[in-house]
């Protein structure tokens, strides 16, 4: 036990070191829990069951690991996502529309190349009673644009990194059925940052004194940890078909941290600090003071059903569907401590679909071949969408392996292309902004070209 704890932590440690990511599945979550699945685009994953990384994807699944089982996973994970401007307008200075600022470009590849680790241990305590922990990163976004990009009063950097720790229990009811469950501990932390239109903001609140196209920055940041629970069942119906159901509960937080503002004139800092009264001060310091803030986050319930076949000893087909409660992001409201609303970002996503096939042949007894396609759902549209998350619709095609080093170990690599549609994003006026916003911010109208590249690799040993 000694020897499981320190693996443990050091896994938890190794994790939180290269705690990088990039969401690649539909909106920001993370598919990419291994590399045994990513080869056939993870279809089937709750019906699989081939090593201890169905701790994440069905606890159930470890009724069949026998003995006890390391998995190590690390993915590299290359979003890519560039703006084509169509009819965008730069924000201006004052509310009568004097002084436009520079557009100064589209912002440059905003996708940035992502680490992304994953541990798992199974162990069989008796013939019916298995336990596991998976240690992971299920949610993930970052986009980064240059900083001098048209699109700068709506979003600069967007960062939001997770870390989940799942222990499980299975248990084995017979031959062919079996249940899980598991409790998540999971932590979220978030990093935002935009331009701000210094100009506009003093000439809306009647402060005179501040130049035209004066801007800077602000620094919004966030964490919080929750619990949640998954749950799994794995049945087979006949002697090559095994069938498995899962829920993940959603997770809610409420995120505490700080708004800071970089670049205020000395003018706009004397108005803070109360030289213009009281109510002047409170009026500013309610747009660019710096101050602690809290924010409701509800991340996504999912549900999974998954089958996998075995044609013949050398070939399997797998399936699956996944549907994802994004509905439960309907707006981020960010308020500072005092109660008053800093900013509201509508999302009003919808829920979604992810579904699977694929194929995997054994060609001898040391190799493993697969390969896999599945359609991903975007839960944004076209009217909410915006530069933080320019999410579409992604077509998977991957292809993998898996080989068998020594009597105990294996080896499993992966790689998947995203094909996706052209994102558009018209963030011209209400709903998605108020005239206010958007004589402040400018109009952003154009489209994302995206794309998504995968590469993993994972050890398994058994014991």
């Amino acid at each position: 036990m000694k020897t499981t704890d320190r693996i443990m932590r050091a896994a938890v440690v190794a994790a939180l070191a290269s705690w990088s990511t990039a969401g690649v599945a539909a909106g920001f979550a993370l598919i990419e829990q291994n590399a045994s699945g990513l080869g056939n685009a993870y279809a089937g994953q709750a019906a699989a069951a081939e090593d201890a990384s169905t701790v994440y994807f069905n606890p159930a699944g470890m009724s069949r690991l026998p003995g006890k089982n390391l998995v190590f996973v690390g993915s590299l994970i290359k979003p890519s996502a560039t703006f084509n401007n169509t009819g965008s307008t730069p924000a201006v200075s004052t509310v009568l529309g004097a002084g436009p600022f520079a557009q100064n470009g589209t912002g440059g590849d905003a996708g940035d190349l992502a680490f992304v680790p994953n541990f798992y241990l199974s162990w069989q305590l008796d013939p019916q009673w298995h336990v596991g922990i998976g240690v992971g990163v299920p949610f993930g976004l970052k986009t980064n644009y240059d900083s001098d990009w048209m699109g700068r009063f709506h979003a600069v950097k967007s960062e939001i990194k997770t870390i989940n720790v799942n222990p499980s229990v299975a248990f084995k009811v017979n031959d062919a059925f079996s249940v899980g469950a598991g409790v998540n501990w999971q932590r979220v932390q978030a990093d935002l940052t935009k331009a701000v239109n210094y100009s506009f903001i003093a000439s809306a609140g009647g402060i005179p004194g501040v130049p035209n196209n004066t801007e800077g920055t602000n620094d919004i940041t966030g964490n919080d940890s929750a619990w949640g629970f998954n749950l799994g069942v794995l049945f087979k119906p006949t002697a090559n078909t095994d069938v498995g159901l899962t829920y993940r509960s959603a997770i809610s937080y409420t995120l505490s941290g700080n708004v800071s503002y970089q670049g205020r004139t000395a003018l706009l800092n004397s108005v803070l600090g109360g030289a213009f009264g009281p109510a002047a001060a409170a009026a500013a310091g309610a747009q660019i003071g710096d101050s602690g803030v809290t924010a409701d986050l509800k991340l996504p319930a999912t549900s999974s059903a998954a089958l996998k076949f075995r044609l013949n000893p050398q070939w399997d087909l797998l399936a699956d569907a996944t549907w994802t409660q994004w509905s439960s992001l309907q707006a981020l409201n960010i308020v500072r401590t005092n109660g008053v609303l800093l900013e509201s970002s509508p999302f009003n996503w919808r829920n979604t679909w992810r579904v699977g096939g694929g194929v995997t042949h054994r060609p001898n007894e040391a190799w493993t071949l697969r390969a896999g396609l599945a359609y991903d759902q975007t839960p944004t549209n076209d009217t909410y969408r915006t530069p933080r998350v320019p999410d579409q619709d992604r077509t998977w095609l991957a292809i993998g392996g898996q080989y068998k080093v020594s009597k105990a170990g294996l080896i499993d690599f992966g790689y998947a292309h995203l094909f996706m549609k052209d994102a558009s994003i018209n963030l011209n006026g209400p709903p998605a902004l108020t005239a206010a916003q958007t004589a402040g911010r400018g109009r952003l109208i154009g489209t994302f070209d995206d794309k998504v590249d995968i590469l993993s690799v994972q050890y398994t040993h058994s014991f």
